[in-house]
């Protein structure tokens, strides 16, 4: 199954602990990759236009460092990424409680308003009417901070309850179907094992792998790993179908990096910043590993 890499999601996994990436390394495997340097040129300055970096130094011997905006965006990415995986492993049961957000931000800050609405949506909420939004999450210091930094939080709202009802409908479960699209998160999942499956079956047997080949795994796998996460709700387990697609699929993700990293002679410096997270510790393997073998 062909995977489509964007050539900035090759910079993000090469972003460090420090939120830098070092362009040497960045061209090195971007070659290693079939892209050119050209392709990772325009690349590099369409991020630094849009103000997610800046780069420090030239060419190869560049410094990109990642702004306070997009840094701090990396950094959520990680924390969902570990959160879920937490979920798989049944480490984040559910409360019972939901948690609401309602905003009424005044015409003359539309602007902001957008942006608030672009950022519930980000962070797993669903609409349940204009001004009001839902998450089975604690969010609220995330809405805050987003809230915050617009200028607009004297305007947001902040509920949790154990008690919602849509009409006549209680059921937690029925309630959650109706509100986000499941079967479409679910398919972005079924693609991603789909992927993660052929991919594993050749990390399994890496003597006939190059370091390139290795690589493009890597990097096809998180291509694929992000187009899954980046729309999904991270819904508590007790409120989604079970099996879960995206359980199934974050551990063929997981078992495939496992055996590349088993086998790594220092090439694979890639998802540095997601180092702390241990994502591919052996108890989420075993927890999950029944529904990979049925």
């Amino acid at each position: 199954m062909e995977v489509h890499v964007p050539t900035r999601m090759l910079v993000e996994a090469l972003v460090r602990t420090d939120l830098t990436v070092d362009a040497g390394e960045l061209y090195t495997i971007a070659n290693l990759l079939d892209m050119n340097d050209q392709q990772v040129r325009l690349c590099v300055k369409r991020l630094i236009a849009e103000g997610r970096f800046v780069q420090e130094g030239r060419g190869r011997k560049a410094i990109l460092r990642a702004t306070g905006g997009a840094g701090r965006a990396l950094g959520l990415d990680a924390e969902f990424t570990a959160h879920a995986f937490r979920q798989d492993a049944g480490l984040a049961p559910w409360d019972g409680s939901w948690h609401l957000v309602g905003f009424a931000v005044p015409e003359s800050a539309r602007p902001a308003r957008d942006a608030l609405r672009a950022a519930l949506t980000f962070l797993g909420g669903a609409a349940v009417h204009g001004g009001l939004y839902v998450s089975a999450n604690p969010w609220a210091p995330y809405v805050e901070e987003h809230a915050r930094h617009l200028g607009i939080l004297d305007h947001v709202t902040f509920l949790s309850t154990r008690d919602l009802r849509r009409g006549e409908e209680t059921d937690p479960v029925a309630l959650t179907a109706a509100m986000w699209p499941l079967r479409e998160i679910a398919e972005r999942y079924e693609r991603l094992a789909a992927v993660a499956e052929h991919r594993l079956a050749r990390a399994e047997d890496p003597a006939g792998l190059t370091a390139a080949q290795r690589l493009t795994i890597v990097v096809e796998l998180a291509a694929e790993f992000t187009r899954a996460m980046e729309p999904d709700p991270l819904l508590p387990p007790e409120l989604l179908p079970q099996p879960w697609p995206g359980t199934r699929a974050r551990a063929l993700a997981a078992r495939c990096w496992s055996s590349l990293a088993e086998h790594d002679d220092g090439g694979l410096r890639l998802f540095t910043l997601y180092d702390g997270m241990n994502l591919l510790a052996a108890g989420t393997s075993l927890v999950v590993a029944p529904m990979i073998t049925e």
